[in-house]
């Protein structure tokens, strides 16, 4: 099932490649159905939390109709920065489940490990490299693409 629901979320990050934006797609999950999905949309909607992981994260709660996630999994084609892992801990997620790594700024793995940090309130269970090299791959292309266009 990891790698239907992280196809889905590459499907998403191709929608976010397709109008310029940054190739990340999330998926919110419970009981084994999607119940949110969501890409980047920074740029076009000119706001810096617009990642893909909040946007899934805010329709998730708008349909649970409650900010708690409890027994919900996200999943995510890059790892999630520091905003978006304090918002995957906040909103009580029990799983996050990434594809490709961000050594630049990624929070859960790379750089930090706040999802399972052992002084926060909750912790949330990573799984990591899910379908790293299709996710890491859009991601490639997407930049070299943008690099021989400027």
């Amino acid at each position: 099932m990891e790698s239907y629901f992280m196809s889905v979320a590459i499907e998403e990050a191709k929608k976010a490649a397709s109008i310029g934006e940054v190739p990340v797609g999330a998926v919110v999950v419970k009981n084994g159905e999607i119940i949110a999905k969501a890409y980047n949309m920074k740029e076009t909607l000119m706001d810096t939390t617009a990642h893909a992981e909040i946007l899934a994260i805010k329709k998730a709660s708008e349909i649970l109709k409650g900010w708690r996630l409890i027994d919900c999994e996200i999943y995510i084609t890059l790892e999630p920065c520091v905003m978006c892992a304090g918002a995957i801990v906040q909103s009580r997620l029990n799983k996050l489940i990434f594809g490709a790594y961000d050594r630049r700024f990624g929070a859960c793995r790379s750089l930090y490990s706040i999802p399972d940090e052992g002084k926060l309130n909750h912790k949330v269970e990573v799984v990591e490299g899910i379908m790293e090299r299709e996710c890491s791959s859009l991601l490639s292309q997407f930049f070299k693409t943008r690099r021989n266009h400027t």
